[in-house]
């Protein structure tokens, strides 16, 4: 079968040909539908090779969906040909984390060697790619795999940010997003169909300033030294009660810190390096600062749910499997506005 490996370290991604996996016990097969672009993607395959935690070459795709192929021996209670998404953070099962559903904080997965597929197990940027557990899909339940492929990542990850500061998200308080690219735009929705506050988006770009604005954005900002000035100006000098960085480079940590309210959240969810300082006076009294990663199993099916009732959609740019390398290298110059999707099948 065709899969995209990131082959050696500092190359660009390659289109291959693999052999076909087969499902061993306990295991599903699925013939993958749609495989999600990721700026994570580009940041491990520009990390040096002594921060790269597992084997070359590896298939790339962190987000997939797909239809049952096969199952292992032991699997039951799914049909072929079902459709399915694919929860990403796999966890070992078995730990406090793991029995709450939260495997994206598993205690013990890095001990055991369990990655996530595309960030260490083979991912879903091929015809066909292994599951490790039926605990991992989720039913798709009529959405378009397409538009639906993001969510696993795009709509979790800020599906997750978001409910972890809804006591804060309040009428009359202001969010701030960071950054509208893939995660952002669709952060802007939840937003808007999970509270009341005003939402405003910050980028560089004016493209993505628009589609910000076009999916419900209230004020947009551009993203420069000026930002948070503007920010403290439109709240009239109290600050943001949330801020969500989605890019989390320097910059723009430094953007999120000054443009926070007294009692705020700020969340660094993006992979930029950046850092805040945090202790008595370099920040707002009690303001919280967080790094959370992806989301839970329960969460994934909510962020479904709200894509079913018409809340959430992502914009999306499709590719074939030939083209995953060019999708690459045009979400890399900023050029994709929303998230690329590769049809592996299509």
């Amino acid at each position: 079968m065709k899969a995209v490996q990131y082959r050696a370290v500092g190359a660009a991604p390659e289109v291959v040909t693999v052999p076909d996996p087969e499902p061993g016990p306990g295991q599903v097969l699925l013939k993958v539908t749609a495989a999600g672009v990721c700026h994570s993607d580009i940041a491990v395959m520009s990390m040096p090779a002594e921060r790269i935690a597992f084997p070359l070459p590896l298939t790339l795709g962190h987000e997939g969906v797909g239809t049952v192929a096969a199952v292992g021996e032991g699997v039951s209670g799914l049909a072929t040909g079902e459709p399915v998404a694919v929860y990403g953070p796999w966890g070992c099962g078995t730990c406090v984390k793991c029995a709450e559903g939260k495997e994206n904080y598993c205690l013990r997965a890095k001990q055991l060697g369990i990655a996530p597929p595309g960030l260490g197990a083979p991912g879903a940027m091929a015809e066909y790619m292994i599951v490790d557990d039926p605990r991992h899909l989720v039913p798709l339940g009529g959405l378009d795999p397409v538009r639906a492929v993001p969510l696993t990542d795009a709509g979790l990850t800020p599906y997750h940010a978001i409910k972890r500061s809804l006591p804060k998200l309040v009428p009359g308080a202001t969010a701030v997003v960071i950054g509208a690219g893939g995660l952002g735009h669709v952060a802007i929705q939840l937003l808007r169909a999970m509270t009341a506050v005003h939402v405003v988006a910050l980028d560089v770009s004016e493209d993505k300033l628009a589609l910000a604005r076009a999916v419900g954005a209230h004020e947009t900002v551009l993203s420069d030294e000026h930002a948070a000035a503007r920010i403290r100006e439109l709240t009239g000098g109290i600050g943001a009660q949330v801020v969500l960085d989605f890019v989390g480079a320097p910059p723009t940590v430094t953007t999120a810190g000054a443009a926070a309210a007294v009692d705020s959240d700020v969340t660094i969810v993006g992979l930029g390096g950046g850092a805040l300082p945090v202790g008595f006076g370099s920040l707002p009294y009690n303001t919280t600062v967080s790094s959370p990663y992806w989301g839970s199993r329960a969460e994934l099916a909510e962020v479904l749910d709200l894509a079913r009732a018409g809340a959430v959609e992502v914009h999306v740019e499709t590719y074939t499997l030939d083209e995953a390398p060019l999708a690459y290298e045009r979400l890399h110059h900023g050029k994709v506005d929303g998230r690329a999707v590769i049809l592996p099948n299509g």
